[in-house]
């Protein structure tokens, strides 16, 4: 990654773009750790977001990506610090988000905003040539069963995982005596950059111990490669049964990350920050826990 050093600082500048090509080839300097942004990329996604760029003359040193909504949605931040600084500080200002950024660019981070403590995550991704299926009575879900998914999640509402989240994504799930008690699903595909991240990973309490999970990521995953060339997921570092899980599955860790709740420094909304991390520490996280 380019890095800039304190003398060259003043001729860093920043500015919005939806210059989706110049994005993408950023991005794709590491395909893995920002998943997530090249997925957003693709139509469907990229009107929900914006994003910011840094350079050193003609030279791109970083981007940021916020995804738009109610306060406060995923923040996503990769280049050098300077370059990270001057977009959150010039052009993508949330006063909350909960942000992924590499350990490396934590400080950069700092800088504009106030960091909660939260756990370190791991990227780990898979190919074809690695991934080991894992068979099991497992099935494709449909759209109008989205009530038992929520109800699985215990989310309480079903407009905060719409039906269009099983239509556009891949979901599988196990039921036991008719009741759905496991599921895995996706976060966001994308068929262009032939790429896509799988979460929503979840057990019911009654029934963990018993490989549901593991069985419902890998048909997710083995449907997604079917047109994916790589497959990423997301887990804290301190799940080790959900690591091991996954590595039986064939995914290797990429990189580890902080995935942290921020507050804008000087933002009223720092009273908030229980709350906002109770309800948005699992946003973009797989769930097998």
């Amino acid at each position: 990654m380019v890095s800039v050093t304190a003398a060259s600082r003043d001729r860093v500048a920043a500015r919005s773009t939806d210059d989706r090509s110049l994005l993408r080839a950023f991005l794709e300097r590491d395909r893995l750790f920002a998943a997530y942004a090249i997925c957003d990329l693709d139509d469907r996604e990229f009107r929900r977001t914006r994003w910011g760029m840094a350079f050193e003359g003609d030279e791109p040193i970083a981007v940021a990506l916020e995804y738009t909504g109610l306060t406060p949605q995923p923040l996503f931040v990769l280049g050098s610090n300077d370059g990270i600084t001057a977009i959150l500080r010039d052009v993508i200002r949330p006063r909350a988000a909960f942000v992924a950024v590499q350990r490396e660019s934590l400080d950069a981070v700092e800088r504009v905003y106030r960091v909660d403590a939260g756990a370190e995550m791991i990227r780990m991704s898979v190919d074809r040539a690695s991934f080991r299926p894992y068979p099991s009575d497992v099935r494709r879900l449909l759209p109008v069963e989205i009530g038992d998914l929520n109800r699985l999640y215990q989310l309480g509402f079903a407009s905060w995982l719409p039906s269009s989240a099983i239509a556009e994504g891949v979901y599988y799930g196990i039921r036991v005596n008719g009741r759905l008690v496991a599921a895995a699903g996706t976060h966001v595909v994308s068929p262009e950059a032939r790429l896509a991240v799988v979460g929503n990973v979840l057990t019911h309490a009654d029934h963990r111990g018993r490989g549901y999970a593991k069985a419902a990521t890998a048909a997710v995953t083995a449907d997604l490669l079917r047109y994916c060339d790589q497959v990423v997921l997301n887990v804290r570092a301190d799940n080790p049964p959900a690591i091991q899980a996954y590595r039986r599955l064939g995914y290797r860790e990429h990189t580890r990350f902080e995935e942290r709740l921020v507050h804008r420094l000087g933002s009223p909304l720092g009273g908030l920050a229980a709350p906002l991390r109770r309800l948005f520490t699992t946003s973009r996280e797989t769930r097998t826990r």
